[in-house]
């Protein structure tokens, strides 16, 4: 019987994802990706310095460092990245799906959802934030968002290596995977008639998901109907917006205090 056409899809692109690498870049990234047993290493370039900083780090990983003039950096990195003499090439994380990664343990579930936020700094920066306020995982589309790159590995200083960012071809059955094991699904919006504090306070203490859109479309229109509510972070003054990565932050802070965590 042939298989349907989805299903070779779905095949082809993980096998594309297997096979395909990147390179992470910086003394962070790198020291902790060289850390990480859960990252394929495949080459590993340092100037004599960056050897000297990282070199517990190497040891650990027991990989052979190429050693480099920081003047010809011999990484194929793009001409501005500061890379501060690390480049490690990697094969991306496989952290599994929503349902493995996101289980709650009783009502401290909190998880990230980004609808097309596209922007790796913005997605490093929220990465960070996961990790501080203990997220799950930070979930985001395979197509317009920010794909898991060296730019975004330094941005998140580390947080990439330990904190889950799955990539899902539909937010809108992933939101509804989180329901199924609990979750309540608030989706951020300065349009929310509902003010963050008091929708975490219409539901019992229990898992949550925030979700987030990118800076100008905001949330799609079938993200925010499969929301529980759609609320607002408040704000005072003319200038009444956040960008995404900082209102990520506030709804973490906030989600966590309604979890009994303040």
């Amino acid at each position: 019987m042939k298989k349907p056409d989805w299903v070779i899809d779905k095949e082809r692109a993980k096998r594309a994802s297997s096979a395909a690498t990147l390179w992470l870049f910086g003394l962070h990234a790198v020291e902790d990706a060289l850390k990480n047993p859960k990252r394929a290493k495949l080459r590993l370039i340092l100037t004599r310095n960056a050897a000297d900083k990282l070199a517990e780090a190497v040891a650990a990983s027991g990989m052979e460092p190429e050693i480099s003039d920081p003047r010809k950096f011999a990484a194929p990195l793009d001409t501005a990245a500061v890379h501060q003499g690390a480049a490690l090439e990697v094969r991306p994380l496989d952290w599994g799906s929503v349902s493995d990664c996101c289980a709650p343990e009783g009502a401290r579930g909190l998880v990230v959802m980004l609808d097309r936020v596209s922007d790796p700094h913005n997605v490093g920066a929220i990465l960070r934030s996961a990790e501080v306020f203990g997220a799950q995982a930070v979930i985001a589309t395979q197509r317009h968002a920010a794909p898991e790159t060296g730019a975004l590995a330094k941005t998140a200083s580390g947080a990439l290596e330990r904190q889950p960012y799955l990539r899902v071809r539909n937010l809108a059955e992933e939101m509804e995977v989180l329901k199924s094991l609990g979750y309540v699904v608030l989706g951020l919006d300065g349009t929310g008639e509902v003010l963050l504090a008091d929708g975490l306070a219409q539901f019992p203490p229990g898992p949550i998901a925030v979700v987030l859109g990118a800076e100008g479309p905001g949330l799609r229109d079938k993200t925010r109907d499969t929301c529980d509510l759609i609320v607002r972070i408040p704000a005072t003054g003319d200038f009444g917006s956040l960008n995404v990565s900082n209102a990520a932050a506030v709804a973490l802070y906030a989600a966590r205090m309604a979890q009994g965590d303040g």
